[in-house]
């Protein structure tokens, strides 16, 4: 890993135990103790992650508005200050250049929060689509650390140390504040399906920050969890991730995201036309996500068969601690997706699997 980045946290991570691995060209902790008791105690109580590998870049100018809603799907027109927004931006065929958060912090300006292992390709992307637009695009990902607080004791471990009352902040609303007298954009967001918050904070101020949410949490069961704990919250909540359930060929339609796709938003945008013509027509391929009914994990790129005729790929897969059995997320072909024969090939055998619709169990991150 002598050629991967480290986050400000890095120091923190390995004090406290981390496991770190190389993940998008970033030295990150997969694990601290167990990934199963991450995850239970995410689920239970909370946990702490470090993401600082997010990338960030602010957007700001007259035409930051019609800029945006010209590169994402959704529309960026109905959002007021302090509204955090989910969305796509698709290359022409309506594949997924990425999925991203954007916060309006004022008319205007924007905080734009693109994945670890797409922001270069984004950066570039969002320069060159921009050119005839009056904005200004800067990539301010070494100015920030970014926390996840997550879990249904995260806010009342917030309450003691915060200089705002977060009581009222709804799902999918921001505000700058302190914690413990650190400045921090504090997001009612994450991607575990649990309540929680993001903390996005000076990168000097990072360790300092998870040093003190770590000491205010310990009592009330918060943990430090890791990369694999991340994963499988996410597919328990069926997220999805990008180079997993989207990428630069599979789109909105493909995935079930057409939630993220306004089509009545004034004037065009990228991709428009192909998602338009996959709506109507019907795609070639299609994302389920199955449960096996047993603990044999079905790892991406295993097979998915019908009566053993391939008709996918499993794109991710992993141990679901609180269904206590593997789960997962396919492409298949269009004309399989709601078979109730799909099978995974492993070892030359083939295992049943039931389609299930996410999440895989009752989450209620708006709590």
């Amino acid at each position: 890993m002598s050629d991967a980045k480290r986050t400000p946290l890095y120091d923190f991570n390995v004090a406290h135990g981390g496991r770190m691995v190389d993940f998008a060209g970033w030295e990150m902790p997969v694990q601290y103790a167990s990934i199963v008791e991450e995850h239970k105690a995410t689920r239970a109580a909370a946990g702490l992650f470090d993401v600082s590998h997010m990338g960030e870049a602010t957007l700001e100018g007259p035409d930051a508005e019609s800029f945006l809603n010209s590169v994402l799907t959704n529309d960026v027109s109905g959002m007021d200050d302090g509204k955090a927004l989910y969305s796509l931006m698709c290359h022409p065929n309506g594949g997924v250049v990425d999925d991203l958060l954007v916060y309006r912090k004022r008319e205007g300006s924007y905080l734009l929060c693109l994945n670890a292992s797409n922001v270069d390709k984004d950066i570039a992307w969002l320069e060159t689509e921009s050119k005839g637009f009056d904005v200004s695009l800067v990539d301010v990902s070494d100015s920030y650390a970014l926390l996840a607080l997550q879990g249904p004791k995260s806010f009342q471990i917030l309450g003691a140390i915060s200089s705002v009352d977060l009581s009222g902040l709804d799902y999918y609303r921001f505000v700058e504040g302190e914690i413990a007298g650190v400045a921090c954009i504090i997001s009612r967001t994450g991607y575990t399906g649990e309540v929680g918050v993001e903390l996005f904070v000076a990168s000097e101020r990072g360790e300092e920050l998870a040093e003190t949410l770590l000491e205010a949490g310990l009592p009330h069961g918060l943990v430090l969890a890791g990369l694999g704990a991340r994963d499988s919250l996410r597919l328990e909540a069926g997220y999805s991730l990008y180079g997993h359930e989207i990428d630069d060929v599979v789109g909105p339609v493909e995935a079930n995201l057409m939630w993220t796709v306004s089509l009545k938003k004034e004037g065009d945008f990228i991709g428009k036309a192909a998602i338009l013509s996959k709506k109507q027509n019907g795609p070639e391929k299609k994302i389920v996500f199955f449960k096996t009914g047993g603990r044999r994990i079905a790892r991406p790129g295993t097979d998915i068969v019908i009566s053993g005729q391939k008709v996918g790929t499993v794109v991710s897969g992993t141990f679901s601690p609180i269904l206590n059995e593997a789960i997962g997320a396919a492409l298949v072909d269009a004309s399989a997706a709601k078979s109730d024969e799909l099978a995974v090939e492993l070892r030359g055998k083939s295992y049943p699997v039931a389609r299930t619709r996410p999440p895989f169990l009752p989450l209620n991150p708006q709590a």
